[in-house]
Order: structure tokens, then sequence, then C-alpha cells
């Protein structure tokens, strides 16, 4: 199953918007999220070097309809709203799709990551595009069942590998050592692992 990261531009009346562009030093990171009848209900984490200015230009928004201060410090505050306009909500709604959170808004854009099947990412970007919200993928990655990728002996060797400290920094555990511990010869071990790394990398750059 593809796991997509998208850079999603919010449209500039909405108030996320206005009052992230307004001051984009600020960062909202999404906590939770969820829509109600008519209107969307949040908890986010701002950080801003003007905390009390951000907090300030969210309460003087029409579109917030409650604002609840939970906790507050020099540079970050947490804050619970509602509003009328939660566009990115409905068209995750509307397109069935569960919201991975965290997720942050910096000047006016959102950086999202979701993962679903093909024909539920491509309902969700069309929903944007209904709602007016321009986007960027920066990658959309197959997600790749291990078990698949690499033979049992293969990951059974691996796995002793890791625990046994083969990859640690400085190695803890030789290629001999670990030949022993697996009960293979050292030609084997290290052939084996040569498949391995060649497998995992050529994914990963596949990707």
């Amino acid at each position: 199953m593809p796991t997509a990261k998208l850079h999603i531009s919010l449209p500039e009346s909405v108030w996320i918007s206005e009052v992230s562009t307004a001051h984009p030093d600020a960062e909202f990171r999404v906590l939770a999220a969820f829509p109600a009848e008519e209107t969307g209900v949040g908890l986010l984490e701002i950080s801003a070097d003007d905390l009390p200015a951000v907090v300030a230009a969210m309460d003087d928004r029409e579109d917030i309809t409650r604002l609840d201060l939970q906790q507050a410090s020099e540079e970050s505050a947490l804050v619970e709203f509602e509003t009328t306009e939660p566009l990115l909500l409905f068209s995750v709604q509307e397109s069935g799709l569960p919201l991975e959170l965290p997720f942050t808004i910096v000047d006016g854009q959102a950086e999202v990551e979701l993962t679903a099947s093909r024909d539920r990412l491509s309902a969700f970007t069309t929903q944007l595009q209904a709602f007016g919200m321009d986007f960027d993928v920066e990658y959309v990655r197959e997600m790749v069942n291990s078990e698949s990728l690499l033979t049992q002996r293969q990951r059974e060797l691996l796995h002793t590998a890791v625990e046994e400290g083969y990859y640690d920094t400085p190695r803890e555990c030789s290629l001999t050592e670990l030949a022993e511990e697996a009960g293979v010869a050292k030609s084997t071990a290290s052939e084996t692992l040569h498949r391995v790394e060649e497998k995992i990398v050529k994914e990963y750059v596949g990707e």
C-alpha cells in the first residue's frame, strides 16, 4: 500500500492560511482534528517568536467559533479550537481516508503524509482540487512486505546480525563470530548478507 507525502497550499481566504501567512515564522502542529456537523474541531501546538500575536490573530477570526488556550510558554502554546472552515478535514472525510496526525502548517502550506490505496489517494487529491487547494507531491512510496523481499533464511541471518551488533558502529561482532552464532560457514554468511544488502539498497534507491 503506497504512502504519499503532499504539500498542500491552503486557500488564502481560510483562517489558518491567512494567520500562518501573516506569521510565516509560526509553526502550527495539528495534534488532533475531527469534523463536527457544520464545523471542525482541532488541537494545535503553536510555536512562534511572537506567540501572543498569533493567538490574538486566531481569536479575532469570525470563522473561529471557539478558542481555548490549554497551556502556554514563551514560545509555544496548546490551543483547542472550533472552526467553520475545516476544508482539509472535509477533503479527508469525503475521500474516506484516515487522517494521519500530527501534520504541520507553515506559511499557508500544510505538509501531510497519507497511507492508503491508490484509489483513495486519488479521491483525496480530487477533493483537494474541488475545495480549491493546490498541492505538490513530494513522493509516493510503495510499502513493501519484508517477507516478500527477503527469504526466511536471509531474514533470520539479518536479525542475528543486528542482534549481535554486526551493524553497530564500532562493530560488536565480526563476520566469523556471526557465522558461528548463526551456525553457517563464514563464506555463506558473507554471501547471504551481501544479497540481503543488495536487495535492501536497490529497493530503497528504487523508491
